[in-house]
């Protein structure tokens, strides 16, 4: 497969190691330029372009970048990939950490959704509740007992089939967690994220997942901060 990376850095670059290392062909881009992928481009043998040429002609686009960044990604950038094409939003919200306030988010709406809103293209979300050195590291073949599972959230069964597809080869057992409206079960501070969970605990831990966001994962007058000092 031909998969376009929209964002160069933990997930990101993780990505573009682990399906270049599965002989896929990627196209990774950042949003400093290609010039500055040249050592992850030579290291991994994905090729470093822009934005709009990740999302050209291929036949699976991951964003991962910083919530707040969402705003600035190129106007249109999405308007000519085919909607057949799943596009997968790896991101979450930190208010006290990174990202300031987001309103929208702060009142319930699902971050993969605030995204949808915002790039005006749906999304699938996956590869959210897991951390960069697990998903280089731990992968295990299909009907490894304690292989960890991660779910995968979206509104169209088929682009949602071809992502949980490529979870199961990259290592982890993918779990079909619903819709985008339900993908608030699998963001920060719910009892699925970052837990490492095998398939039915990933499923246990969905159904438990409390849709009120706690202070931790609230925004406050001061935010953001930074991860060393949450403000």
């Amino acid at each position: 497969m031909k998969f376009g990376i929209i964002g160069a850095g933990q997930i990101g670059g993780t990505l573009t190691r682990r399906l270049s290392a599965l002989g896929h062909q990627v196209l990774v881009a950042n949003s400093r330029g290609p010039d500055t992928l040249t050592g992850l481009a030579s290291e991994t043998g994905a090729r470093a372009v822009t934005a709009s040429e990740a999302v050209h002609e291929v036949d699976l686009v991951v964003l991962t970048i910083p919530e707040a960044r969402v705003r600035d990604l190129p106007k249109g950038l999405f308007n000519d990939l085919p909607l057949d094409v799943p596009l997968i939003d790896t991101g979450n919200y930190y208010p006290r950490e990174r990202d300031g306030q987001i309103l929208d988010i702060e009142q319930g709406l699902p971050e993969s959704r605030w995204v949808e809103q915002e790039i005006g293209h749906p999304v699938i979300k996956a590869f959210n509740n897991i951390y960069a050195k697990q998903l280089l590291e731990l992968g295990k073949p299909a009907g490894t007992p304690g292989r960890i599972a991660l779910p995968v959230a979206g509104d169209d069964p088929l682009l949602k089939a071809v992502v949980m597809a490529m979870v199961n080869e990259l290592g982890f057992d993918p779990v079909d967690a619903g819709v985008i409206a339900d993908s608030w079960r699998q963001q920060p501070g719910s009892p699925v994220y970052c837990t490492d969970l095998s398939m039915a605990g990933v499923v246990s831990a969905l159904a438990k997942a409390n849709r009120e966001r706690s202070p931790r994962w609230t925004a406050t007058p001061d935010s953001p901060g930074s991860f060393d000092a949450p403000a």
